[in-house]
């Protein structure tokens, strides 16, 4: 089994600034990418912005020049430092991690949630 825990959410004035972070523990034998999705009331869930082990980034149009992914192999955490925040960016932020287990079997896991919200 396998847990990510995600933190940082939180309530922010527009322009504002936040700091997403999920650290993943457990069954764990490599994992290949962790990335951050969002869902607004309402639609469907959007990537936001992914990276791989080897550190290639991919982020959302939404959010590019505003939102930086980074990670840490060595302690199973990935950082979303999101700048310039709009209204539009309210939304419940997942966690995703595509996982190797110890076992060999490539699992996709994700975290309970964290919400942001953006005040106009």
């Amino acid at each position: 089994q396998v847990q990510l825990v995600e933190s940082g959410g939180g309530l922010v004035q527009a322009g504002g600034s936040l700091r997403l972070s999920c650290v993943a523990s457990g069954n764990i034998f490599s994992i290949n990418s962790m990335g951050w999705y969002r869902q607004a009331p309402g639609k469907q869930r959007e990537l936001v912005a992914v990276i791989t082990s080897g550190g290639s980034t991919n982020h959302a149009d939404s959010v590019k020049g505003r939102f930086t992914i980074s990670r840490d192999n060595a302690k199973n955490t990935v950082t979303l430092q999101m700048n310039s925040l709009k209204p539009e960016d309210t939304a419940v932020y997942y966690c995703n991690a595509r996982v190797i287990t110890y076992q060999g079997i490539n699992l996709t896991y994700w975290g309970q949630g964290t919400q942001v919200t953006v005040s106009s």
